[in-house]
């Protein structure tokens, strides 16, 4: 119900998808603050309490070097076209950026 208030004010909520710009093909493990961490059970750490509570969200990778960052865009519950909406928009506006896989 908390959560829910924050869509009074606001259309969407861009948060950070990852705790770490996105791990390389294979890693096992990232350090975050000084910790070694595994990747697998932490990497979604930060979009896992989202998806608990049911709120459709947009993950866009945002281009930085030497590698993307993941942010998420959340919206209120049943609104997923404006999540989908604004990513779109990002991705008009060259922010976010899903580059095509080698090869094609």
């Amino acid at each position: 119900a908390r959560v829910l208030e924050l869509f009074q004010s606001v259309d969407v909520i861009l948060a950070p998808a990852t705790p770490c710009i996105a791990p390389k093909i294979g890693q096992a493990n990232f350090t975050l603050d000084g910790v070694e961490l595994p990747v697998r059970p932490n990497i979604g750490i930060h979009t896992q309490p989202i998806s608990f509570i049911g709120l459709p969200v947009v993950a866009v990778p945002v281009p930085l070097e030497p590698m993307p960052i993941g942010v998420q865009i959340i919206a209120a519950p049943w609104r997923e076209d404006i999540a989908l909406r604004v990513a779109y928009a990002l991705e008009q506006m060259g922010v976010a950026n899903a580059p095509a896989p080698r090869g094609l």
